[in-house]
């Protein structure tokens, strides 16, 4: 079985779903808190985990170490393990002051080794997490990729699942890189799209397969789901 192509992946799932909406991202620093504002959180209650973020506290690194905890559980309530996400939020605060002086821009300048380095340092910011604010604010152009969207490509055949996650991914990608477009709106469009099929049809149980564009070249479909 010959593999897809993956600009026909995108392709077929922009035809299924739409062009995905791209909100306008902020810096760094940002996404950052994007990511622990709320744990386990749909992306609407995550927007108004951070609205709520903007509004009672501010985003800046001091506002968040001098808010108390009753305002800043007002904005970690939006996912589980409210009482956590305080902390982490707060630890964000403290190494953006630590070790960046507050100012997360001159990150994006570093290699993107260093970069990568650099904002792992924060809760929450693992490699794709990284890999997909240096896509994002048109940084780097790689293909950033989330659970979802790695469950949907490994599922078409590229790459292999290890017992490593950050090895799976490592393969996974590897796979996509010959011949994958550079153009940042193509690559942030990819992982949407993917991320999106991911949630809502190649879901990790239950996949709704009778109803996906890609059964057709899908290794996984192909195998009896298994």
């Amino acid at each position: 079985m010959t593999r897809i192509p993956l600009p026909r992946v995108v392709e077929r799932l922009q035809s299924h779903y739409g062009r995905p909406r791209v909100a306008k991202p902020g810096g760094p620093w940002e996404m950052i808190l994007w990511e622990n504002v709320a744990y386990l959180a749909d992306d609407d209650r995550r927007q108004q985990a951070f609205q709520a973020l903007k509004k009672r506290v501010g985003t800046g690194p001091e506002q968040i170490l001098s808010a108390s905890d009753e305002a800043l559980l007002e904005v970690t309530r939006h996912g589980i393990l409210a009482d956590q996400f305080i902390k982490k939020l707060r630890k964000c605060a403290q190494i953006a002051l630590e070790e960046f002086d507050g100012d997360l821009r001159p990150v994006l300048k570093l290699p993107l080794p260093k970069a990568k380095k650099a904002l792992q340092k924060f809760p929450g910011i693992g490699e794709p997490g990284a890999e997909k604010i240096l896509l994002f604010t048109r940084t780097y152009p790689v293909l950033a990729l989330e659970s979802n969207g790695l469950r949907v490509l490994l599922r078409l055949g590229f790459g292999e699942e290890k017992k490593s996650y950050s090895a799976t991914y490592r393969l996974v990608q590897q796979a996509v890189e010959q011949g994958l477009d550079k153009d940042y709106p193509w690559l942030i469009e990819a992982h949407l799209l993917l991320r999106q099929h991911g949630q809502e049809l190649c879901r990790r149980s239950n996949p709704m397969c009778d109803k996906c564009p890609l059964s057709a070249d899908c290794e996984y479909y192909r195998r009896g789901g298994v």
